[in-house]
């Protein structure tokens, strides 16, 4: 009975989190009731008090632990952990954890959400928005610009550089506008909403790119010089970090710059003879200063003794002699400036090197640090935006879309359709924002920008998807009544760049995450890797037992929680989702197990496992997306009509995550741990979270189709065209006189249906062309009133024209084609002894 008291009592303490004075006496007195049980029998003191002093060795520490157990087991656990490249150690120093370490923890608290500095426009940001980017929204055709221009017309060009849209967040005292990253986002995604390729435009040169980088690690001389010209539109920017051979691997970049002596404005000075060639670089054709991600080299050994320096970035201007640029890539015709560069042998200064000579090697942490920014807001935005739109059009088109004599809303086969793109729109809305205003405090979200990116870009497939299977043939002839190909077109460049989403799920998501979040990983690995022993044991014997403690605190938690259905788990009051938290807390946990179970077997080996990565990353992504659905909420005061999107957006995520998991489990690589791990994670078996039912599924469709608040706080921060001939202008328009006159076509349906037939071919008028005889008809027969009619019939005209398509002269497309005929000629980069 000691012994058994002792381990219950430990155990009781571990998941309580109780350690010191308190634990000592509780473990001290559990060991004397349980040999006092025994009779004071001699094997109840022996093995009690033994295993009572491994206890308080353990807990309490000193030379004992350190030398007889924390030396033998550092050694091991050095063959244990993941060996990690230089890429990768610089990725684990850059960037800072939030959210994300709470979700790793096992035991998140939400107090700690709630009370997050959410995402905030100022009134001068808020203005910004309702006036120059109004304004350049409603100057942008996207039909013409892809069709007519193949780029964005000069005067938009003009507009954008004299309005500031290249500065957003280059400091007031620097000429720009000093924006937020919540402000930025907004941004990106109202142009989104009107133009992909104007959005891509504004976006670049405002995240990644040497803008960025120069306001984080420029010398003062880069900053005064380059900082008011890139606000101002005098310069325009690109960053070039994708190789032909590289692709996603930073670490295998061939472009180089070599340590020498040459020609600067008329002076010999120290710099770099820099050679590259890459390739889908947004902006390069038009770039006046390229930056690039080179590996910079001195074999003259003119800086010091070391020869292989490291990724650097650098600035080229493009009037330098040698550099290439002017090619155009055409992204899924989608007409931003995107384009190839390359250069060789081009001599630089090192003045060109941003953050100068003493910058030399440090790229790549650099370039981790921006990315984690740029990711978190650029794409996002994109698909959020997309997402907006698909719930703004596609819920209207489904309203005034009628078949078989009623509105095809109304038809369950298409509520399915219309429920994801509401509930994924809102979900992605919400991590836009948590992430957001996570930057807006400071944070460099590395984690969360690769979550934030993947998901996103996801969901926009998953919404664009849905949207053109509701809008069928509508949404597949292309031309300027199409109001969802330009985002149907453009949902695949989202997917690819910026890390294209396979290995971003597969590699980076949990295989960084699990290091960078993890309460004491980080600090294990660096003991492994010190040289001096002795600080290296130190380290490590401060970390490996509160490591252990965690570990065994989250299986008690995962196995207790999912016994009680997380009935034992204390949660917030607030909006009466307590059952949500909780699941959410068992879920976290269970991901901390799954995360240390992972690393202890599979160690180094995780890279090479990327199916188990992937839906590891999986299950995070649902975590992060159902706590952002909860701090949006919180943010706005629990409104009541907004509980059926948050309801659907945390019954999905939860069903998601447990099929994650359960994946993950039943396919884990250890395949002995199997069996322990769905007792421990899943003790009454994966079920019970089963995902929306289908009652609250046609709720949340019905949110984008009924005029209500909600509809419109849905698709909050996107560009809203009303004119009746823009492509969404025209279904808005239909969609709003459907609802105007409602009542009034109810009686003419009621009427036709009781025609005689003698008198009116209702179904043929209706619709046909002789709407003007059917509403006279009507008139005639009192079914409307005089001065109802000229409402009716352009209700009628509306509904009418909103499901017509483009049809086009074959004449005008022959002398087109003719006209296009050798006029796009490939242009190719000569090959280099290094290809």
């Amino acid at each position: 009975m000691s012994v058994l008291f002792l381990v219950i009592s430990a155990l009781a303490l571990i998941y309580l989190g109780l350690s010191g004075t308190v634990a000592t006496v509780v473990l001290v007195l559990a060991t004397l009731a349980g040999m006092s049980q025994d009779g004071w029998h001699v094997l109840s003191i022996l093995f009690g008090g033994g295993l009572l002093a491994l206890s308080l060795i353990m807990l309490h520490g000193g030379e004992l632990r350190r030398d007889r157990l924390s030396k033998p087991l550092l050694g091991w656990v050095r063959g244990r952990l993941p060996t990690l490249s230089a890429t990768e150690s610089e990725a684990l120093k850059s960037g800072t954890v939030d959210w994300d370490g709470e979700l790793f923890s096992g035991q998140p608290d939400w107090a700690t959400l709630h009370k997050a500095k959410p995402a905030h426009l100022t009134s001068e940001e808020q203005a910004f928005l309702d006036g120059p980017v109004d304004k350049l929204c409603d100057m942008l055709d996207d039909w013409k610009i892809t069709h007519e221009h193949y780029d964005l017309p000069d005067k938009v060009w003009k507009y954008i550089r004299e309005n500031g849209f290249f500065g957003l967040m280059i400091p007031k005292d620097q000429g720009g506008k000093g924006f937020s990253h919540t402000a930025h986002s907004e941004i990106v995604m109202k142009i989104s909403t009107r133009s992909v390729s104007a959005a891509v435009t504004v976006m670049v040169p405002n995240s990644l790119g040497p803008g960025e980088l120069l306001m984080e690690y420029g010398t003062d001389e880069q900053k005064a010089h380059y900082l008011p010209r890139l606000a101002g539109g005098d310069e325009i920017p690109c960053f070039a970090l994708t190789s032909p051979i590289a692709g996603s691997d930073a670490g295998a970049i061939p472009d180089k710059g070599i340590v020498c002596k040459g020609q600067w404005n008329g002076e010999e000075v120290l710099g770099l003879k820099v050679t590259w060639n890459k390739r889908y670089i947004t902006l390069a054709p038009v770039a006046t200063l390229i930056g690039l991600a080179i590996k910079v080299y001195d074999p003259d050994q003119l800086l010091g003794d070391n020869d292989d320096i490291g990724v650097t970035c650098v600035m080229v201007p493009r009037e330098t002699e040698g550099v290439n640029a002017g090619a155009r890539h055409l992204p899924m015709n989608t007409v931003f400036m995107n384009g190839p560069t390359w250069g060789n042998d081009v001599f630089i200064p090192m003045a060109q090197v941003i953050g100068g000579q003493e910058m030399l090697g440090k790229g790549w942490k650099m370039l981790l640090e921006c990315l984690s920014i740029g990711r978190s807001i650029s794409l996002p935005a994109l698909g959020t935006g997309a997402g907006k739109v698909a719930s703004l059009t596609t819920g209207s088109y489904a309203l005034v879309r009628e078949q078989f004599g009623r509105s095809i809303s109304q038809f369950e086969g298409v509520q399915e359709a219309l429920e994801p793109i509401a509930g994924y729109t809102w979900m992605m809305d919400a991590a836009r924002l948590l992430t957001a205003g996570m930057l807006d405090r400071g944070v460099r979200p590395s984690v969360p920008s690769a979550v934030l990116k993947y998901r996103n870009t996801d969901l926009m497939r998953e919404v664009i998807n849905h949207s053109m299977d509701v809008v069928a043939g509508r949404g597949v002839i292309t031309g300027p009544r199409n109001f969802m190909a330009r985002a149907y077109q453009a949902v695949p460049i989202g997917i690819t760049v910026e890390g294209a989403n396979i290995l971003t799920r597969s590699l980076m998501i949990f295989g960084q995450g699990a290091i960078r979040c993890h309460p004491y990983i980080v600090d294990e690995i660096e003991a492994a890797g010190m040289e001096d022993q002795r600080a290296a044991v130190d380290k490590f014997d401060q970390t490996f037992y509160r490591h252990i403690a965690h570990t065994t605190r989250n299986a008690l938690r995962s196995t207790l929680l999912g016994l009680t259905f997380g009935l034992i788990e204390p949660a917030p009051r607030q909006g009466k989702i307590q059952g949500y938290y909780r699941q959410l807390s068992r879920f976290s946990a269970a991901f901390a197990l799954m995360t240390d179970v992972t690393l202890l077997t599979i160690g180094g080996g995780l890279k090479a496992r990327q199916r188990l990565s992937g839906r590891m990353a999986d299950c995070l992504v649902h975590l992060y997306y159902a706590s952002a659905v909860i701090k949006q909420w919180h943010e706005e005061g629990y409104p009541e009509e907004q509980r059926p999107l948050v309801e659907w957006c945390l019954e999905s995520s939860l069903r998601d995550l447990q099929q994650a998991m359960r994946a993950a489990i039943i396919n884990f690589p250890v395949t002995a741990l199997r069996w322990p791990l769905r007792i421990l994670v899943f003790p009454l078996g994966a079920t019970g979270l089963n995902g929306p039912d289908d009652k609250l599924g046609a709720i949340v469709a019905a949110t984008i189709v009924k005029d209500t608040p909600l509809r419109l706080r849905i698709s909050r921060g996107a560009y809203i065209n009303t004119r009746e001939d823009d492509a969404m202008g025209r279904v808005l328009n239909a969609y709003r006189l459907a609802n105007e006159t409602r009542e009034l076509r109810q009686r003419l349906h009621e009427a036709v249906r009781n025609r005689n037939e003698d008198e009116v071919d209702g179904i043929a008028l209706l619709m046909g062309h002789q709407r003007k005889e059917l509403v006279d008809w009507a008139c005639k027969e009192g079914v409307i009133k005089a001065e109802e009619c000229d409402k009716l019939l352009e209700a009628l005209t509306a509904l009418y024209d909103v499901i017509r398509v483009d049809a086009f002269d074959s004449e005008g497309l022959k002398a087109l084609s003719r006209a296009a005929k050798g006029k796009r000629k490939v242009v190719e980069r000569p090959a280099r002894e290094d290809d």
